[in-house]
């Protein structure tokens, strides 16, 4: 669902990951008739957003190529290459941080490695954003995951990430202030990180 103007909601897919305990290549293995890759593109772009940044690392190229490929985007897609993506996730979200629309509301932060977000989770993070959290994310009984929300005051703290610090960190000081979204199934903890990981959601 797109959503445009000042004030909007933006997403960024983290696309830049190396994939070592993998074996390389994970966002572009094999899944579900296309590339793992595109299952978290699907749900960027199923969200309540106004631009999609897909930010590439390692295999740059072909992660990009897929990308343009994948049949989940659409004209909001911003792709962007992070030249320093060896140093960590920091490294990412400081190149989607400059990316950032004038009075953007807020940042859903999307892994490309995680292809069971429940789309159901948006709306809510969206909501608590909107009535006055600083930030929002899903929890499944008890355990936080992703996608983070993170709201428009929080914004410049991700200029200044370094290292592996991903949206946790802009997170950790919030205590209670963060408003914690109950999901539907354990799809925002779930990700790949290994081939048997991939082995499992696809049944073999």
């Amino acid at each position: 669902m797109a959503v445009t103007g000042a004030g909007a909601f933006e997403a960024v897919v983290l696309a830049a990951g190396t994939g070592s305990r993998f074996g390389g290549g994970k966002l572009l293995a094999p899944h579900a008739g296309g590339v793992l890759l595109d299952a978290a593109l699907a749900a960027a772009f199923a969200a309540p957003v106004g631009k999609v940044i897909v930010v590439t690392g390692a295999d740059g190229e072909a992660v990009a190529a897929a990308v343009r490929a994948s049949p989940a985007v659409d004209d909001r897609l911003q792709l962007v290459h992070a030249a320093d993506h060896a140093e960590g996730m920091g490294a990412s979200l400081r190149r989607a941080a400059a990316e950032l629309g004038p009075g953007c509301a807020g940042l859903f932060v999307f892994l490309g490695d995680m292809p069971r977000i429940p789309h159901a989770v948006f709306a809510p993070l969206a909501e608590a954003v909107r009535a006055g959290a600083p930030a929002a994310a899903p929890v499944f009984r008890g355990q936080r995951g992703h996608p983070a929300l993170i709201g428009a005051a929080l914004l410049p703290g991700l200029a200044t990430l370094t290292g592996d610090a991903g949206a946790r960190a802009v997170l950790k000081d919030l205590g209670d202030r963060l408003a914690l979204v109950e999901a539907p199934d354990d799809g925002v903890l779930f990700d790949v990180d290994e081939p048997g990981d991939l082995d499992r959601i696809q049944g073999r």
